[in-house]
Order: C-alpha cells, then sequence, then structure tokens
C-alpha cells in the first residue's frame, strides 16, 4: 500500500519537475527562471526522499541534505547577483 502511494507521489512531481523544466525554459524575465530553478531543487529533494522510502535506505536522506545546502547557497549567490551585479564584495 504505501508503495503505491510512493510512486503516485513520485509520478506527480515528476509532472510538477516538467512543469518547472517547461518555465525554466520558456519564462519570460530571469526572476521566473531563477524561481524555476528554486522549485526544481525542491521537488528533486521530495523525488529523493521519495527514493528513499521506496528503497528503505537512509543514504537517500544524506544526498537529499547535500542537495538542499547546495540549491539554497546557489539561490541566495544568483539573488545577490541579481541584485548588486557581484556576487563576491
Amino acid at each position: 500500500m504505501l508503495i503505491t502511494f510512493v510512486l503516485a507521489a513520485a509520478l506527480m512531481i515528476g509532472v510538477a519537475m516538467l512543469f518547472c523544466l517547461w518555465r525554466l525554459i520558456k519564462g519570460p524575465d530571469i526572476t521566473d527562471r531563477i524561481l524555476a530553478l528554486d522549485t526544481l531543487y525542491i521537488n528533486s529533494i521530495a523525488l529523493i526522499i521519495l527514493l528513499g522510502l521506496y528503497h528503505g535506505s537512509a543514504l537517500y536522506f544524506e544526498g537529499a541534505l547535500l542537495i538542499a545546502m547546495l540549491g539554497f547557497v546557489s539561490t541566495a549567490a544568483l539573488a545577490k547577483y541579481l541584485l548588486r551585479g557581484d556576487i563576491i564584495e
């Protein structure tokens, strides 16, 4: 029963990732593209956690945590670059 729900959630997250990828490619503005990239990495974290639930391994959760940290730093760097035009002052 749990496997059915995990697979259904993975399918829904996959569709959400396709929509985010579409917005990343088609976005009319750079802020829309950054927001789509941010949402894409959050969806990838959810997909990795679901994969960890499916396989019953805790190793996937560490990978999801690593992606979360890198995604936060990259989003903060891109936002700082948009505001000031330079990352390191």
